[in-house]
């Protein structure tokens, strides 16, 4: 009998992935999804008006013409993908060397992350990579494969009810970090990578040399390194190098978009 709450718990994912919405991305992926673009752009648009109540935004000046020029630059390439979105962007005065764009198509750019930039070209890499992964939807992925984790979790536990509580937490523990390792983490890595193929085609359609990204990518590298960062099988992001590799791998197929833009 120990063996039937993780089957009852099979059996809830099963059908948790099989009532979810399927998409096929702009990556070419057929994904299963927790919420539908209605949801995910009510969430998207919550979460943006709450960062930006907690943040000082910047509201005029180059800086933020420069970032207003760029997302609309690359809004326009998005294509299909972001037919329904209602893309708005915020420049948030912060020392952090970051940016993302939620769900529906809110970005916020942090003014910490421009000295990286560097130029126009550099920030509208950061800027595509985050606008793709809103297009191909990946925090809803990720929701349901986490609900998916958490419902398998669950079942072992009840499972467990004979065991000791230090026999609970070793075998728990371990199922967790397998969880984590093996699963959540490859899928984020692979979100990442998709997000610079798919960002850097946005950036070569909207007119920008997608050479520009190696270069960036190499100055966020040399940012990072003082603050170290954990191995590539620990991180939900690719390593430096593996990044810079594989948007070496895509640039003949983004400079064919390029070009056409000349």
């Amino acid at each position: 009998m120990r063996g039937v709450p993780i089957v009852i718990a099979v059996i809830v994912i099963i059908v948790q992935y099989s009532s979810s919405e399927k998409f096929t991305n702009a990556a070419g992926r057929t994904a299963h999804h927790a919420l539908n673009p209605r949801q995910e752009q009510t969430l998207g648009l919550q979460s943006y008006q709450e960062v930006l109540r907690q943040s000082e935004t910047v509201d005029s000046g180059p800086q933020y013409d420069l970032v207003k020029r760029v997302a609309g630059r690359l809004a326009g390439a998005t294509g299909e993908a972001a037919q329904t979105f209602d893309w708005r962007v915020s420049l948030v005065r912060s020392s952090q060397i970051n940016a993302f764009c939620l769900p529906g198509g809110k970005i916020v750019v942090y003014t910490g992350i421009l000295p990286v930039t560097r130029n126009e070209a550099g920030l509208a890499t950061v800027m595509g990579h985050e606008m793709a992964h809103a297009t191909l939807r990946h925090g809803s992925e990720r929701l349901l494969q986490q609900k998916a984790a958490q419902t398998f979790m669950t079942g072992v536990q009840f499972s467990m009810g004979d065991m000791s509580y230090e026999q609970r937490r070793m075998v728990m523990g371990a199922l967790g970090a397998g969880a984590q390792y093996g699963v959540l983490l490859p899928f984020s890595r692979k979100h990442e990578s998709e997000a610079d193929k798919v960002g850097l085609l946005y950036m070569a359609r909207a007119g920008y040399d997608p050479q520009e990204a190696i270069q960036f990518w190499q100055r966020m590298s040399q940012a990072s390194a003082q603050g170290g960062k954990p191995p590539e099988l620990l991180s939900t992001h690719p390593s430096d190098a593996t990044r810079i590799a594989q948007l070496e791998e895509l640039l003949p197929e983004a400079e064919a978009e390029y070009r056409k833009t000349q």
